[in-house]
């Protein structure tokens, strides 16, 4: 059954003090929308529970992507399109960069922005792997004031987070401090856009004297949220960049990850998939 529309009331603030003071009137009342890409769908098939929507749409203070010398501050409600353009994060972050390639279609991706990406918490979301590997961290705000969290302590579980009912997010931010790491990111899905991943994975790592100096490696449609292989990296921090470190890695992986079956894929498929991502990004460590 499609939506009505008479069900719904959408307003526009127009700023972001209005926008947050209308969240805090009445917390959990009032939804957001940006681009719409999610909600939308959902509207649609008349699974849209929320019927009050407010817009953050061209909000000047949630665009832009501002480059600090120390970090690069990402607008919230920056879409993907500005991210496939921006030249620093193309330099930098190249593995987000190509995420952003993967989400959707053209129009998606001149829709859809990172900071509902991040709220809508998908675990099979195709950005949010680089953002823990790069440890991004959140700005949050509301009528109380601006709030700082790793990005890796946001979601507590299949669709739930810590932002409170007030909040909204504000930014991304990404520390520049990756120069010379080498990068790896891969999406295994139906096609390489417009289609959810099955498994993805974001992997960065600084290989010095022949040595895995530091290594991350993030993996999203395996669990209930997007997660870092904490156990994997552990065994190959400090080793030697040989081949056998290859199967070791894929055997920690194997015992990290939580895949389910769905309509989309099986446990034991994701899996091997998962194993196999992760044996390439050791590989090609190893080959320098």
């Amino acid at each position: 059954m499609r939506s009505d529309p008479a069900e719904y009331d959408v307003v526009t603030p127009g700023s972001l003090r209005g926008v947050v003071s209308l969240l805090a009137e009445k917390p959990g009342t009032w939804l957001t929308i940006a681009g719409g890409t999610d909600l939308m769908v959902q509207y649609a098939a008349g699974k849209l529970t929320a019927h009050k929507l407010v817009s953050i749409w061209n909000l000047p203070e949630l665009r832009g992507i501002e480059t600090l010398p120390e970090e690069i501050r990402i607008g919230a409600a920056s879409t993907y399109s500005d991210l496939r353009r921006n030249e620093i994060v193309a330099r930098e972050f190249p593995m987000l960069a190509k995420a952003a390639g993967w989400t959707g279609g053209i129009a998606n991706q001149n829709r859809g922005t990172l900071g509902g990406n991040i709220v809508n918490a998908s675990p099979a979301a195709d950005s949010l792997p680089s953002l823990l590997a790069y440890e991004a961290e959140l700005i949050l705000v509301s009528v109380r004031g601006e709030r700082r969290v790793a990005y890796r302590d946001f979601h507590t579980g299949y669709k739930k987070m810590i932002l409170a009912p007030d909040e909204l997010v504000k930014a991304i931010c990404l520390p520049r401090r990756y120069s010379g790491y080498i990068s790896y990111a891969r999406k295994a899905g139906t096609r390489n856009a417009q289609a959810i991943s099955k498994v993805c994975i974001a992997g960065m790592a600084r290989v010095g004297g022949g040595r895995i100096e530091d290594v991350r490696i993030a993996l999203g449609s395996v669990a209930p949220v997007p997660m870092r292989l904490a156990e994997t990296e552990k065994i190959l921090k400090g080793k030697r960049a040989d081949a056998s470190l290859v199967a070791l890695a894929r055997k920690t992986a194997a015992s990290e990850i939580r895949p389910i079956d769905d309509i989309r894929s099986t446990a034991r498929y994701r899996s091997a998939v998962a194993g196999n991502l992760v044996s390439e990004f050791v590989e090609q460590m190893v080959r320098g």
